[in-house]
């Protein structure tokens, strides 16, 4: 008999001479580790039963070396109506497992009951077919990797300028990355994709998620796939997707860490979108796959008045529950595991609402923000959270922890609704242009807390944004019901593509507005892939299925989207230059920003209330009293003004005198006219943007 091992740590360890094996399962009754000769064969190699040590089952086999094939097998009752649903016939993965060796092969054999029985009840049965063959499966891996000396760039989170990106919608059709090469970890950091990325000041890059995932079974039989990546089921192993074709078991570890040192030594962070709050197991009729049968008690949110259901504050069948111990250990585990080993500096949590429920709701004081604030290895990393969930309260922006950022929705809607011309936005456009305090400053968070977009992986591209006023998701199959309705989109005349002069003009100063006011806004600006591109999806606005050019980056640019891409790196560029541009604090009673109305004086109340108003003006002086000195910077210009126009006519704008020698200097219009220098009176453009410099 094998020595029995050890029961830390979790997953598969290879010491180099032999590998330890260790699952947690409080409510299994045995388990069995079975190898395979290779990832794709049906029929194991080797079993061996574990040994129990508290709630954990382990054993330690001399000859297994990394590459080797695995998975479990889980004895114990299945009972769903106590939330139990072991089945020893169902081949599972590993939680902990580092690899994983492809996608799934979709079969009735995944089903832990019989799947085509006519029972309602049918759950409530086991299924006594073997599901090995149709598993991809867990691999042991050499976690070694030469580092070098790599360092995380921590960039001070009032320089960061993140882009969100897919790995291959990034890459698979740039004609200059190497054709092997497209598609891949190693792909998004050749000289190309890096190149464009400093060109646009960008500073971190967060990728879609990464996490190994298992693509719905709906969507394979229709030819399509999870392409964006939201259904996680396997928390600590890169997606093999993403990784060369030919290469050895496992070689997907090794690709992501070559691409992040790569980034790092162009100093880029790498940040990722992680989804822990449910799993690709869905509902309780869903596959079993992995934690339902190593312990669906512990792992999911039971129903409160049915176990054999799940509690689903997701939308996605079920959710992760983070009040078990067990559970909450096992993502701290994760996060530890992609910083420490993987050497990535932060992640952006899809649906974190779910990450902080308690049996009285959310709290930002619950166990896994108190666990993640103490933990020495994730301390410093960058934490951003979607602040919504499904469940009771579930718009939680402005209420995370105080070392966190969130996306901020109520910023996109903002810019979205004043730049499509809707009334009564300028009071609103205001907080946000400013950092949005509103959300923010109770509770003693800076601007940073809140990350600015326009657009996301999840709706309409800035492109489509100008374009479309209604969805086309018909190729998602499921009669255009998907996605949302509520775009606050503007088509400027014509839905869809047009060569109408007049809307393409309209739609291009619109995008360039939209670029500007990210880039000028306080707080952190997030630019979406390809959006500086002019990237359409031809109004899907919900293409998270479609791995095809609709959702690739098309990298051959018409001479006005090399126009918007020249444009977006200017705004950045001056963003960069510009401290007054990236306070470290919120503008406060004395502090040097007033807001002008078109006639250069300061709004009044009844100014604030005129729902009237498409124009504002925002004056920010350096230099002053409590104005950015109180953020660390100091400011080499004495002020900047910015004027936006939402509305659809021109307005003339009288320039402040500020009673004191210099000039006002164009250095962005949105509308492509120039403000001749030295004027104290332009007239501001219908839908545009305009940045002025005053230096003595």
């Amino acid at each position: 008999m094998p020595p029995i091992g050890s029961p830390a740590p979790l997953g598969a360890t290879w010491d180099g001479q032999g590998t330890n094996f260790a699952v947690f399962s409080r409510h299994a009754t045995r388990v069995e580790l079975c190898l395979f000769a290779h990832p794709k064969d049906a029929t194991e190699s080797g079993r061996l039963e574990l040994q129990r040590t508290g709630d954990v089952w382990h054993g330690y086999l001399p000859d297994v070396r990394p590459g080797q094939a695995f998975g479990y097998r889980m004895h114990g009752p299945y009972s769903p109506d106590q939330g139990h649903r072991f089945n020893p016939s169902k081949l599972l993965l590993d939680p902990y497992a580092r690899a994983i060796s492809g996608t799934m092969e979709w079969s009735d054999l995944l089903s832990g009951y019989p799947l085509r029985s006519a029972d309602p009840n049918r759950d409530l049965t086991p299924d006594p077919q073997d599901s090995a063959g149709a598993m991809p499966k867990s691999l042991v891996i050499d976690t070694a990797f030469d580092w070098g000396d790599d360092a995380p760039p921590r960039t001070a989170w009032d320089r960061t300028v993140i882009y969100e990106a897919h790995v291959k919608g990034m890459t698979k059709l740039h004609p200059d990355v190497p054709e092997h090469l497209r598609g891949t970890y190693l792909g998004l950091a050749t000289p190309p994709i890096i190149g464009h990325l400093k060109s646009l000041g960008v500073t971190a890059i967060e990728l879609l998620p990464v996490h190994h995932i298992a693509a719905e079974r709906r969507l394979s039989e229709q030819g399509l796939t999870n392409y964006w990546g939201y259904n996680s089921i396997g928390f600590f192993a890169p997606d093999s997707r993403y990784a060369r074709s030919g290469g050895m078991p496992g070689s997907q570890v090794t690709e992501f860490k070559t691409m992040v040192k790569q980034f790092h030594q162009e100093g880029i962070e790498v940040l990722l979108d992680v989804v822990y709050n449910h799993t690709g197991e869905g509902s309780h009729l869903g596959p079993t796959l992995s934690f339902r049968g190593i312990d669906n008690a512990t792992y999911y949110w039971p129903h409160p008045e049915n176990p054999r259901l799940y509690t689903d504050y997701t939308g996605c069948g079920n959710t992760v529950d983070l009040r078990k111990t067990q559970t909450l250990e096992l993502v701290l585990d994760s996060l530890r595991y992609w910083v420490g080993d993987m050497h990535v500096d932060g992640f952006r949590f899809d649906i974190a609402p779910v990450l902080g429920r308690g049996d009285d709701g959310f709290s930002s004081g619950s166990e896994f923000f108190s666990q993640l604030r103490q933990d020495p290895v994730l301390a410093g990393v960058k934490l951003i959270a979607e602040p919504w969930d499904l469940g009771p309260d579930g718009y939680q922006v402005g209420r995370f922890p105080a070392d966190w950022s969130e996306w901020n929705g109520k910023y996109r809607d903002t810019v979205r609704h004043f730049w499509r011309g809707d009334p009564g936005q300028v009071g609103s456009l205001a907080s946000r242009l400013a950092g949005s305090s509103d959300l923010y400053d109770a509770s003693q968070r800076a601007p940073q807390a809140s990350i600015n977009f326009v657009t996301c992986h999840d709706g309409f591209t800035l492109q489509d944004l100008v374009s479309y006023e209604r969805k086309y998701n018909e190729a998602n199959g499921e009669e255009n019901r998907d996605g949302s309705n509520h775009n606050l989109s503007r088509n400027w005349g014509v839905e869809g593509p047009t060569d109408v002069a007049r809307t393409v003009h309209l739609r291009d100063r619109v995008k360039r507005s939209f670029l500007a006011t990210l880039a000028l806004s306080q707080g952190v600006p997030m630019i979406s892939h390809g959006d500086e591109l002019g990237r359409t999806q031809r109004g899907n606005n919900n293409a998270y299925c479609q791995d095809s050019p609709l959702s690739w980056i098309d990298w051959r640019l018409s001479q006005e989207n090399q126009e918007l891409l020249k444009f977006a790196r200017k705004v950045f560029a001056i963003r960069a230059a510009s401290p007054l541009l990236r306070r470290r604090t919120f503008f406060h009673p004395g502090d040097d920003l007033t807001w002008l109305r078109p006639d250069g004086q300061a709004l009044t109340e009844a100014d604030w209330q005129d729902n009237g108003s498409h124009v504002l003006g925002m004056l920010i002086r350096g230099g002053a009293p409590g104005g950015i000195e109180r953020g660390g910077d100091q400011s080499k210009e004495e002020e900047i003004l910015l004027l936006l126009n939402g509305g659809g006519r021109s307005k003339p704008f009288t320039l402040p005198n500020l009673d004191r020698p210099g000039i006002w200097t164009e250095v962005v219009d949105t509308s492509g006219s120039q403000v001749p220098a030295g004027t104290n009176r332009i007239n501001l453009a219908p839908h545009s943007l305009v940045l002025l410099r005053r230096s003595a």
